[in-house]
Formats: structure tokens, sequence, C-alpha cells
């Protein structure tokens, strides 16, 4: 039987993986409130959170790869040419064999979110490569049948969601809708040319009702065996009805069938709010009612929204572990949450942990470095909402969710000294109003001239990342 090669692998990894996938998905051009009390509670206790964790974990953990593509077969995909792609299927299948992380820590995943400001989870239950980091009945390819089986959290999912409540997180799970693994998607009997089905389902309509009935019963799974779930997150937005597929989705790269791939949310959404209510669904990038909020990936949107979205980004390159990856800085992470809560979304930052079920220690690190930060400036980030004027420069504002208070959030240069004054435009504190510096608690002394607000910083400061202030504001 052929054995596959680590190394090629890795020649592969060295290669693409350290590259940003090039492929990501758009943001939805439209939104639509959810109309369901419990939902819009659900909704409007997320929005206070801000600031989030996904984590990618399964096969490709085990040769430190991207998640899942290199399964698949488009312009954009690199694979080793020696190596053919059955061959190399093969290969990445049975990585199943070896995946047991015997370190498996949720608590320590737990604890490094929780260290870092994280207030929200989305696991992997289940990437486009099918296999399953939860006990499913629906198939063997999973955590809990391979090497892992006998070990006493074998079900992974139950323990992740466990330590993450403990640490008072909501909880997502995070779902593909397609699964490459499936031959109810991907169907022996045919080639794999891209991420899409690879049959017609109007010619065979009784394998694509399987399919949508396997989906359904996973979620099911999920939504009745997992205790309680606040996000269901649901990737692949290829996977849609075909009344929903727009020039977006097209300029993706990928061929869009001329067929519907339509797996019958509403029959989904039902079942799974009746065991969950409120549950908030994510079906990405298709804007209707199961949209609940938008996800732009490793981006921040140009401008102010004032509907509910999250961007979702990586700490490092990739979003799944990938041996000595480059991680983003403290402060880029600190800047960009910054942004986002001014621009009225929420970071979803993106980690991964290692084949043996820790998290690498440059990221417990990077992690701690943030919540340095998020522990004495949270205030300006957790339950605000969104300002009219909302940015000045390198100045962000954002206001309490009662709108009485007002935060504004100087981020600093990485690497130089701070300055001796800051000042901002617009968003003046009331007269006689005291502003406090969030990481101190005191008072600093301020003027303003016109429209120009100067603050004179206390002589010794230390900080890093950005600046927050907190004041009345006449406007």
């Amino acid at each position: 039987m052929f054995r596959f090669s680590v190394l090629v692998f890795f020649l592969f990894v060295e290669v693409n993986q350290l590259l940003s996938q090039p492929n990501v998905h758009q943001q939805s051009a439209e939104y639509e409130w959810p109309s369901d009390p419990l939902v819009k509670q659900k909704l409007d206790k997320w929005q206070d959170q801000k600031f989030g964790m996904i984590i990618h974990w399964g096969l490709y953990a085990v040769p430190g790869m991207i998640e899942s593509w290199a399964l698949c077969s488009e312009d954009w995909i690199e694979r080793d040419s020696t190596v053919s792609y059955d061959d190399f299927k093969k290969g990445y299948w049975g990585f199943s064999k070896e995946f047991n992380p015997v370190k498996f820590n949720p608590e320590q995943w737990a604890k490094a979110g929780k260290d870092a400001g994280m207030k929200y989870l989305v696991f992997t239950t289940k990437h486009h490569d099918g296999f399953c980091m939860f006990d499913t009945k629906e198939t063997d390819f999973s955590i809990a049948k391979g090497p892992f089986k006998d070990n006493p959290r074998a079900d992974v999912a139950k323990y992740v969601f466990d330590a993450f409540r403990k640490q008072d997180f909501m909880i997502g799970a995070y779902f593909s809708k397609p699964d490459w693994r499936s031959e109810y998607y991907w169907w022996p009997k045919y080639a794999t040319p891209d991420r899409n089905n690879n049959y017609d389902i109007r010619k065979h309509p009784w394998r694509w009702n399987q399919f949508k009935q396997y989906t359904y019963n996973q979620i099911s799974e999920l939504m009745h065996n997992y205790g309680s779930v606040d996000i269901l997150w649901l990737d692949g937005g290829w996977v849609r009805p075909l009344e929903t597929v727009n020039e977006e989705v097209r300029s993706w790269g990928a061929a869009i069938p001329a067929w519907s791939q339509d797996i019958d949310m509403p029959r989904i959404a039902a079942m799974a709010r009746k065991a969950q209510p409120g549950l908030l669904m994510v079906d990405r990038t298709v804007h209707g009612p199961y949209e609940n909020y938008q996800t732009p990936e490793q981006k921040i949107p140009e401008k102010q929204l004032d509907h509910p979205w999250e961007s979702c980004m990586t700490l490092g390159n990739a979003w799944g572990y990938v041996a000595n990856d480059q991680y983003k800085s403290a402060g880029e992470v600190i800047h960009a949450l910054v942004e986002v809560t001014a621009k009225g979304g929420s970071l979803l930052l993106g980690i991964g942990p290692a084949a043996d079920g820790t998290l690498p220690p440059e990221v417990v690190i990077r992690l701690k470095e943030i919540g340095k930060w998020t522990s004495v400036n949270g205030k300006a980030i957790y339950n605000t909402r969104i300002t009219s004027r909302y940015h000045d420069g390198n100045t962000w504002f954002t206001q309490s969710k009662d709108g009485k208070e007002r935060y504004a959030l100087v981020c600093l240069k990485e690497n130089e000294a701070l300055p001796n004054v800051v000042e901002w435009t617009d968003n003046i504190p009331a007269r006689g109003t005291k502003m406090k510096l969030l990481q101190t608690g005191k008072s600093v002394q301020w003027t303003v001239s016109g429209d120009k607000v100067r603050v004179l910083l206390p002589a010794s400061l230390e900080a890093d990342g950005a600046l927050a202030f907190s004041f009345i504001s006449e406007r």
C-alpha cells in the first residue's frame, strides 16, 4: 500500500503554506436583520463580546499544512508535481491513522484565550476534508475512531466546549457544509475537479438527498449532544441555493455549477434553534435569514458598518498549525481590534494547535501580551457601540452601550517613543469633564481649541499598542 511521505507535504508547505490563502471568502453585499426575539437578544450579547478565538485543528495539523485545501484541484493550489493527485489524496486521508493528540489540552487553549481577553469561541468540528473532531455516528472518519479512540477525551469537541464554557466564553461550532470525504458530495465515480460536488444533482437527486440528510444529521448531533451552543458558524459559501449565487461568489475563481447546491437551510435552522433557542446562524456569504452576522476574511472593511459583523483573521500566516509560522505582533492585533471595534465589528483571531494537542509556546506568549493591554483598556472595547465620528488619523472612537461615555483609542507606532501630547479632531469632551487614561485609571490634562483636542501625557508613561481615554462628550 502506498505510504505517503511526510517530507513531500513539507516540501509543499515550504513553497506554499506560509503564504496567506489567496482564495478567501468575500463579504456579503447585503444584510437581513433577524426577526426572532431570542436571536436578536443573543446577537446583542454577541456584539458586546468584541474579541473571539477561532481554532482550526484537524488532520492538517499532522504534517503542519494548509487546512483541507491541498485536496482541491484548483489553479491556486500547489502540490509536489512528482506525486500523483490520487496518491496525494490517499496520503492525506492516511493521516487519520496517525492523528493521536496524546497531549490534548483544551484547558490550556481556554486559559490562553481568557488571558488575551477573548470572550467567544469558534471551534472547527469539521473542515472541508470531512474529518470530524467530534464523535459522530454518521462516519468513521473521526478523531474518535482513530488512534485516539481509547482516550477518555476522544470526543474532542465536547471537551473543547466544556473548557471554554468554564472560562465564560460564548460557544460557537464551526461546520463545513461541503464534505470532500463523503461519497455523497465527492462521488468516487467521477474526478474531483474543484471544490464543488462532482456530479450533476439534477441527474442524481437521490445522492444529493443523501448528502442533505447526512449534513442535517451531523448538525443535529452537534446541536443535541454538546451542551449549550451559541453560534453555528457554517463555512463553504459555495454550497448555497442557486438564486443566491451572485457575481461576488463567481469571482472566487472556482467554477460555480449551473445547478443549486441547496442543503435546505430552513429545515436545518428549525431543528437547530429548537435544540438551541436563540442560536446565531452564520451561513457565511449567503445573505438572508441565516447569516446573522457577516464574516469578512483576512481583512477589515474600509468603512464603518451599522449591522453585525466580524473580521476573521489569523494570528500567524496560516489558520491551522504550521511549524515556524510567523505571528503578528501584539501591537498589530491590538490595532486591528481597535479599528474593528470602532467600525462596529468583532475580531475573531485564528490559531492552530499542534498535532499533539497543545498550543505553540509563541502563541501562548503572544496572547498573554495582547491580554496585558485588554485587561486595562477593555472598557473602551467590550460592551461598546459605534459613534458617527469614529476615526481621525491613528485615533479611533467608541462609546458605551448607553451612549453616556466616549472613548478615544490612540494607536501607537511600534518601537517608537511615546509623544508628550496626543491630539484628535472632533469628539470634544464636555466642558469640565474629567478625562481618564484607562491603563492607569487616573485623570489627564486636556485642552480644546476649536475642534482640536490636545491631551498631555503623564511623564514616564509606558504603553504598548494603544492608549485609551474615557470622557463625557459634548456631542
